[in-house]
This record gives C-alpha cells, sequence and structure tokens, in this order.
C-alpha cells in the first residue's frame, strides 16, 4: 500500500527541510538536496536524521 498523498505532501527531510521525493519501488524517500534517503519499513517512513543513508554509500553496496 502506498503512502498517503496528504502525508507526502506535508513531510519534508528532518536535516534541510527540503522537498522528499517518494520513490515506492524502492520503499523510500529521496533528498536530493543532501544526497541520502530515508527508508520506509512497514509502511511508515523512518525520518530521522541518524536513519538517513547516504547515495554515496548506496553505489558501494
Amino acid at each position: 500500500m502506498p503512502l498517503d498523498r496528504e502525508l507526502l505532501e506535508i513531510i519534508v527531510c528532518p536535516k534541510c527541510k527540503g522537498d522528499l521525493e517518494y520513490e515506492p519501488e524502492k520503499e523510500r524517500l529521496l533528498c536530493k538536496n543532501c544526497s541520502v534517503y530515508y527508508p520506509i519499513k512497514e509502511e511508515i517512513p523512518i525520518l530521522l536524521i541518524e536513519e538517513a543513508v547516504s547515495l554515496e554509500a548506496e553505489k558501494e553496496l
């Protein structure tokens, strides 16, 4: 089940307060400003700065 559209309109990156891009196929919210993504676990966005995953780290996997 995808995230609620209303929720997606109001949540922002906890670090820079910028917009997040929803990637449902990867179950994550992407912040292009910070070059990180926040995972979505069991339909709940994990919007904690310490849970952010660097896009550079993802490339190394």
